[in-house]
């Protein structure tokens, strides 16, 4: 009997390890399940983004200082998953090498001037309403990860800005840890432990998490038969 309680602490103390001191998915203790949880609050745009066929994505630009451009790189398709999941519009993207045959740059910033002909081009040649920017304003690839986020969503003729968001992600900020371990909860069933504290432990799960939190503050899309009724 001894022995049989021995096996079965250890067998807990491990799930308790993987899972970033949770044994068990359904622990009614955990704070990825009852919060609190991080709600991103420094963005802003127009109450719906009217009818927004195509937006094109531009590549990530690394505003961290020192960030190795590798680690930036890796983001565009994080970017691009999290922001197709939302099922808002259609989405293409703008690559690094036609940024750089074209503009000299691996990326362009939110903040920064724009070539003379980008939106004209991207217009002309995607068929865009809308063109993306992303910026990583902070990356902190190590433990206690963190990712700065800022982008912003404009109108392809260049009048005005559909949406802007600038917010840093923290994993030492236990309403982040939180959210982001909620994120991943349920996504593989077939795992007795709960192993989502690889969240806080992964930057492209982190990102994973963080993209998706961002995205969900877009505003939505006016449905085409609405607008076409007004």
């Amino acid at each position: 009997m001894n022995t049989l309680k021995i096996l079965l602490t250890a067998t807990t103390a491990v799930f308790a390890a993987l899972g970033g001191g949770c044994a068990h998915p359904h622990s009614i203790a955990d704070g990825a399940r009852l919060g609190p949880f991080f709600a991103p609050g420094n963005f802003s745009g127009d109450p719906h983004l009217g009818i927004l066929r195509r937006v094109v994505v531009m590549p990530v630009w690394a505003g961290a200082p020192g960030t190795a451009p590798e680690a930036v790189a890796a983001l565009d398709e994080v970017v691009l998953a999290a922001l197709q999941r939302q099922n808002r519009f259609e989405v293409v993207t703008f690559t690094r090498d036609e940024c750089r045959r074209r503009y000299l740059a691996d990326a362009l910033a939110s903040s920064g001037a724009l070539p003379a002909d980008l939106l004209e081009t991207l217009r002309r040649e995607h068929a865009a309403d809308a063109v993306l920017f992303v910026d990583a304003t902070v990356y902190q690839a190590y433990k206690p990860l963190a990712l700065g986020l800022r982008a912003k969503l404009a109108a392809i003729d260049g009048s005005r800005l559909l949406w802007t968001f600038d917010q840093v992600f923290a994993a030492d900020d236990p309403a982040v840890a939180n959210a982001a371990r909620r994120h991943f909860i349920g996504r593989d069933r077939s795992v007795p432990a709960d192993l989502t504290g690889v969240a806080l432990l992964s930057p492209s799960k982190f990102a994973a998490y963080a993209t998706t939190a961002m995205f969900a503050t877009l505003p939505p899309v006016m449905p085409q038969r609405v607008a076409a009724g007004q």
